[in-house]
């Protein structure tokens, strides 16, 4: 099994302003990707702590906060924080609820700092950590720095039983040994998190998904803060384990024979088309060299559907090459629809930074 880079660090020394020490690191801009639905009472302290923590950042950011369709109050406290705290706060508002792997793929197509942090808009991520993470990532050389709630503050059925298993599963699976997936609190250098997308519920499989793209040395675990919830209620529990195991399925195909699916489909197929065919042989043996009836034998009848099941799974082997071939010849399509078209999200490349000084 794959080791990712795994110094682990304790989390950073908080001053008491409540702004951490910033490490130093390479010149860049980081931007925020925040994915929230119904929200509502945690974006007001949200922004306050995020610029608690990167008021005086030395390098340019902004942060993009995504509305997946919420029916409370959220996308009126997200206008006001932008009001409030100026351009650099950017809300995107989808045009319904897509789900969070979808808002976060939105909010990374809108970013446009050199590096992505993403974490959740729940406030039990911490942005202390960022600064931390953003230096890691970039003195080290590497593409991603997730976070590993160490002593998570979460209850045990609902939400650290779920991951434990999920977490174990997706590690075994993908070879990728990370300890803590379920952690939205990440750290990625954009240019290599841009060369994958995010379908479905795959924002857990991110460390995998990057796994094809690049080394999984090149990854990092860090130990960070998490709170418990104040405001609000969980969007998860117990039943995402199902989602994770079906999720799971696809990941790992798609590690291993997404450029060659006809060896997956074609070769299932010829193993069942074979095993078919040696018990419609071994029926044949009995019908004419030792004269038995095999009319109402149930192994007939296992024989031919193995082997008309083995011929499904060759031409569906065959199709999915085709549909390969067009996928990578293609463009990829979005899985999410904004309110506002592009040009009126669209924001020229030199403004709406936040910068403070060192």
């Amino acid at each position: 099994m794959t080791q990712p880079n795994a110094p682990l660090t304790a989390p950073a020394t908080v001053v008491s302003t409540g702004s951490p020490a910033y490490p130093p690191c390479p010149a860049h801009r980081l931007s925020l990707v925040v994915p929230l639905y119904n929200e509502q009472d945690n974006v007001a302290p949200l922004l306050q702590r995020v610029h608690e923590v990167l008021g005086s950042y030395p390098h340019p950011w902004e942060i993009i906060l995504v509305d997946d369709g919420s029916h409370d109050g959220t996308p009126q406290a997200l206008q006001a924080a932008q009001r409030q705290w100026g351009r650099h706060v950017r809300v995107l508002e989808l045009a319904t609820n897509f789900k969070q792997t979808a808002a976060m793929q939105a909010g990374i197509d809108a970013a446009r700092g050199s590096v992505i942090a993403t974490l959740d808009g729940d406030l039990q991520n911490d942005p202390i950590d960022i600064p931390r993470m953003v230096a890691r990532l970039l003195n080290e050389d590497l593409d991603l720095v997730a976070g590993w709630r160490k002593n998570r503050q979460d209850g045990w059925l609902l939400r650290k039983l779920p991951s434990w298993i999920a977490n174990r599963l997706i590690a075994r699976a993908t070879g990728v040994n990370f300890k803590d997936y379920g952690c939205s609190l990440k750290v990625f250098r954009a240019d290599c998190l841009r060369q994958v997308r995010l379908y479905g519920e795959m924002h857990r499989f991110i460390p995998a998904w990057l796994a094809t793209v690049t080394s999984p040395s090149r990854m990092a675990q860090e130990v960070v803060e998490h709170h418990a919830r104040i405001h609000g209620q969980s969007k998860y529990g117990i039943s995402r384990t199902l989602r994770v195991v079906l999720d799971l399925l696809f990941v790992y195909y798609y590690m291993r024979f997404r450029a060659r699916p006809g060896h997956f489909f074609g070769g299932m197929g010829l193993f069942i088309g074979a095993l078919g065919g040696a018990v419609l042989a071994y029926l044949l043996g009995l019908k004419f060299f030792l004269g038995e009836n095999i009319g109402g034998r149930p192994l007939l009848l296992v024989g031919f559907f193995l082997v008309i099941a083995g011929v499904q799974l060759v031409t569906t082997g065959v199709v999915a090459e085709v549909l390969t071939r067009i996928f990578f010849e293609s463009g990829h399509s979005r899985p999410y629809r904004t309110r506002l078209s592009e040009q009126a999200l669209a924001m020229p490349d030199d403004q709406g930074w936040k910068q403070g000084q060192a």
